[in-house]
């Protein structure tokens, strides 16, 4: 095997295991309630700490990572990270305790941060032409699909052996990824980086994304009481605020202004917080609405969410190297269209959908029942087309836009801008959505007080009634969910083609064929 073909395996390994993470322990989440104890946190609160701690030192530290890896070079950061990363795993995964567990988080998002702009800064620096987007398609294709992959993979590894197992299961995938790195990944570095470090501009990268990520999980974990998410929040946008100006104010910026005079580069990230908005918006209430609602057990909305994303594993590559061959615009304005196609199909899905229950002891559960076919599968497999068509050409648009030396902070930018926006976009949305399926639950629950704690704990968590609940709350509940679900579809698709508009409108073919 060629050099250049482990070089692209380290690069896809190294993202794949982060975007992993971030979906394959939510399965193991209620488990891990039940068997550990905590000092500190209650048993919801434990869990909730375990998913987004994780993802707030992984977002907050992206864009100092990638400034970093173009200074000290992409590959001895990349290693670096991937040690980190295997090493945190196996604490998380030998955790005797919520609170150790919760820090082991903390530390493998830190961790994991060096990795995913790491690996596009890699890709860039070691492939050229066609073979550079072909590569990017495959990066985007492999790091989408693990990640939707995580819930079936979670609930196959809790069913088969234990939650540690999510945590481990990293163990060999590091490895490999280091013998490649070390064998066969060539060291690259910004050759004017010696210059002085902008210690200022990542203290405040760091205040403005973690204060920002912070304050919208805070928000909805708590459902917006107290003032910790809106101080938060505040410090995060002031941080901001005072990041942009220290970008033009100091010699040696961590994220130099120039970037932003490519159009590409700019447009693609607007594109970026519009369209992985919707796509964080779309997976949370897909999740609420089939398990919730419809009572998919997770091992079933695991499965459904797969045949979709088969045309982005397959096909990723192919579109990548179109891309770099003949432009990214209209893929990237297609590929956004078909998608919110394909969202629209879920404004029609009924609260009386069929359930499913699938299990591994017993096969025939693994099937799909009708209303599968009917009512998930089509619009499954229209996104799944819309996505095969816009990822790598979005991927190879941004990084082919960017100059060769700030491949690392390039990527940063974009990353964090995938991370946050859409989390404060889905907070946005939430407030609207939730308050759409309040205003439906009381007008089909006239006579009930829906400030009452009891008939809050009934429908608690949201659109999943359970134990001794009256009918005619479940039912309306239900109703209730389904009205809510459609308004996010409804929005989701809209921020969809407002980003594929955004990207027939912005993006310039003549300038990525300039750069490349």
């Amino acid at each position: 095997m060629t050099s250049a073909r482990w070089t692209l395996i380290a690069a896809v390994l190294g993202s794949s295991i982060v975007f992993l993470d971030s979906t394959v322990v939510n399965v193991a989440l209620p488990t891990m309630g039940r068997e550990l104890s905590s000092s500190f946190f209650g048993i919801f609160e434990g869990q909730s700490y375990v998913y987004y701690g994780y993802l707030l030192t992984l977002s907050a530290l992206l864009i100092l990572a990638g400034a970093l890896a173009d200074r000290h070079g992409r590959r001895r950061l990349f290693t670096i990270g991937l040690v980190g990363f295997g090493v945190t795993s196996v604490l998380c995964g030998l955790a005797p305790n919520m609170d150790l567990l919760i820090l082991f988080r903390i530390l493998q998002g830190a961790t994991g941060a060096l990795l995913v702009p790491g690996s596009l800064a890699i890709i860039t620096t070691s492939f050229s032409g066609e073979e550079q987007g072909r590569a990017f398609g495959v990066w985007a294709g492999a790091s989408a699909f693990t990640a939707i992959l995580g819930p079936a993979l979670g609930g196959f590894l809790i069913a088969q052996t234990s939650w540690r197992a999510v945590f481990l299961i990293n163990v060999p995938l590091v490895l490999v990824a280091v013998w490649a790195t070390v064998g066969h990944v060539p060291e690259s570095k910004d050759p004017e980086a010696s210059h002085g470090f902008d210690h200022l501009g990542a203290v405040l990268a760091i205040l403005a994304i973690g204060g920002l990520t912070f304050g919208v999980i805070r928000g909805q974990t708590q459902e917006w009481t107290g003032t910790l998410p809106f101080v938060s929040l505040a410090v995060g946008t002031v941080a901001t605020a005072a990041f942009i100006v220290q970008m033009f104010r100091a010699e040696n910026p961590l994220v130099p202004p120039e970037l932003f005079r490519s159009r590409n580069f700019t447009v693609t990230n607007i594109s970026t917080f519009l369209i992985y908005g919707a796509l964080y918006v779309m997976g949370q209430f897909m999740a609420l609405f089939l398990i919730g609602t419809i009572q998919y057990n997770e091992l079933a909305f695991g499965i459904a969410t797969i045949p979709g994303t088969l045309f982005l594993a397959l096909f990723s590559a192919r579109f990548g190297a179109l891309a770099a061959r003949h432009g990214p615009r209209i893929f990237m304005a297609v590929g956004p269209a078909i998608m919110a196609l394909g969202i629209s199909w879920f404004v029609r899905i009924p609260s009386d959908s069929e359930p499913w229950e699938a299990t591994l002891s017993d096969l025939g559960s693994l099937v799909p029942p009708v209303g599968y076919f009917v009512d998930v599968l089509p619009a499954n497999l229209l996104f799944g087309i819309g996505l095969m068509i816009m990822v790598a050409p979005l991927t190879t648009a941004l990084m082919r836009s960017v100059p060769v030396n700030h491949s690392g902070i390039g990527s940063a930018v974009n990353n964090a801008i995938s991370r946050v926006g859409p989390q404060l976009m889905g907070a946005l949305l939430f407030v609207a959505i939730s308050s759409s399926f309040y205003s439906t639950l009381q007008a089909k629950l006239p006579d009930q007080d829906l400030s009452s704690r009891e008939l809050r704990q009934e429908i608690a968590p949201l659109n999943q009634p359970k134990g001794d609940v009256r009918p005619e709350v479940v039912r309306a509940a239900n109703e209730s969910s389904a009205r809510s679900f459609h308004v996010a579809m409804g929005a989701t698709a809209a921020l969809c083609l407002l980003g594929a508009a955004v990207n027939a409108v912005g993006i310039r073919n003549e300038e990525l064929r300039e750069s490349a």
